[in-house]
């Protein structure tokens, strides 16, 4: 816990929950903030970027998905052999083979949202990474999407209504349009106060470094 009365500094990730450099940066950033002195006070927010958007509600077939994205499911391949080597360093389990569709990330970024607003986003974020990257589960999919919600924290009645209305979409497109205006063009990007800090998954070191240098910046 803090030691002072230091203002709370604000911490945005611009992400998406099928970005695997977003599952390895978050793990990244948290051993950067345990980098950071004890009376340092920073509060982290997940914020919504859709790496597919014209994706199907339903989501599409992996190996069809792969194809288009990268040309051949060996390029695909060879682009998740480093993604996963990536994350072995970092000592975080990885199971892409096991991903049988890629889905629309629209609605899970809805929950995430609520999530915010009942205290268990961090909660709802790695349930959802894990759910994607080590089980293989297809995040898109209701029924998935409600268990997660759950176990992380969320009231069946107000995920249930979530995942049914679909009215907020237009927080959702507000806040990619705000990220893009500021020129966030991949993810992770992380917005410090308000102010694009970085992007992409740095080290943790850099990543602790750079929170160092704005916090003593006064930004």
């Amino acid at each position: 816990m803090p030691t002072t009365d230091a203002p709370t500094a604000r911490l945005e990730i611009i992400s998406d929950v099928v970005c695997p450099w977003c599952y390895i940066g978050k793990h990244r950033l948290e051993q950067g903030l345990a980098m950071l002195d004890d009376d340092v006070s920073i509060e982290v927010s997940w914020r919504p970027f859709e790496l597919n958007p014209t994706l199907p509600k339903e989501g599409m077939d992996r190996g069809e998905y792969c194809e288009a994205k990268f040309g051949s499911i060996e390029q695909a391949r060879q682009i998740y052999a480093n993604i996963a080597a990536n994350a072995e360093v970092d000592g975080l389990p990885i199971a892409v083979e096991r991903i049988a569709r890629t889905p629309n990330t629209r609605t899970a970024h809805r929950l995430i949202e609520l999530a915010g607003t009942r205290g268990c986003q961090n909660e709802l974020v790695d349930a959802l990474f894990k759910a994607y990257f080590v089980d293989g589960r297809d995040v898109g999919d209701p029924e998935t999407l409600l268990a997660l919600s759950l176990a992380a924290g969320l009231s069946a009645p107000e995920a249930q209504q979530t995942l049914a209305d679909d009215s907020g979409d237009d927080a959702i497109e507000t806040q990619e349009r705000a990220a893009s205006a500021m020129g966030v063009h991949g993810v992770p990007a992380f917005i410090y106060n308000g102010r694009m800090l970085f992007s992409g998954a740095q080290s943790a070191q850099t990543i602790a470094l750079t929170l160092k240098r704005a916090i003593a910046k006064g930004l």
